[in-house]
């Protein structure tokens, strides 16, 4: 049983890094019946979403694991005193599951067109061990087409992977897996955001020392200021007032 922490809401387990890759790697040997296990990383965008988002809350009351994203999660935590041990970021736990060491069969999903197969032939180069199996870019509006959804069920189901990385960003790819989950002929699914992209290299990642202060965010923005930073504003006036509510939450039940 794997101990969680409530924390805006969201379970969010407390999980070390070391223990995640562990976890997953032996849901990846032992699959659960026919549904596929699906995880979920989120960061305060994803908190501040979470407080009104119905679809959103019920994807992560389905997921198999709910993992702490973004660094101001986990100071939150330990001023809460819930204190989740570590930031187990998807950018980061993905090279951690192939640095493993384990034969295992992946499935790129996700990303602009091109960005997966170079994803793929990179992971091919780093980690032999890694059997990527199959890459799919969906098109603009995929989520609402019969058809299409039908096409990437095929796909992934035709190659049988181990692990399903889906890049679709944050809330889609968590309510497209919450609605597929059952059909998705995969062991695990990892709701991996830019991810693919990061392996890729079609984007860079912040330098080590800015995750580790949690200082990403500002790396991202700085990078992507027409698609990011109207949201991160948004956090940035949310968030506070998010901490504000699970103070009083905490007082109510001391």
């Amino acid at each position: 049983m794997i101990e969680t922490i409530e924390l805006f809401g969201m379970r969010i387990a407390r999980l070390t890094m070391r223990e995640t890759v562990g976890c997953v790697l032996d849901w990846c040997a032992n699959p659960r019946g026919t549904a596929c296990r699906y995880i979920v990383t989120p960061n305060v965008d994803h908190a501040v979403l979470f407080q009104h988002h119905g679809g959103l809350r019920a994807a992560y009351a389905d997921a198999a694991l709910v993992l702490a994203d973004g660094m101001p999660l986990v100071v939150a935590s330990r001023l809460f005193r819930k204190s989740l041990p570590q930031r187990v970021a998807g950018s980061d736990l993905v090279p951690q599951l192939l640095t493993a060491g384990k034969p295992l069969r992946v499935f790129l999903l996700g990303a602009a067109p091109g960005v997966a197969d170079v994803a793929a032939h990179r992971i091919r180069m780093q980690w032999p061990s890694a059997n990527v199996v199959g890459t799919y870019s969906p098109p603009p509006g995929f989520e609402d087409d019969a058809a299409e959804n039908e096409q990437i069920l095929a796909a992934v189901a035709a190659t049988q992977p181990d692990l399903l990385l889906i890049g679709f960003g944050a809330p889609k790819q968590e309510l497209w897996v919450h609605r597929h989950c059952r059909q998705l002929q995969a062991k695990v699914a990892l709701c991996a955001g830019a991810t693919i992209d990061f392996l890729a290299g079609h984007r860079s990642r912040s330098p080590v020392w800015m995750r580790r202060i949690g200082l990403e965010w500002l790396h991202r923005v700085a990078s992507e200021p027409g698609r990011l930073a109207a949201r991160y504003a948004r956090d940035a006036w949310m968030f506070p007032q998010l901490m504000w509510q699970e103070w009083r939450r905490s007082l109510q039940k001391t």
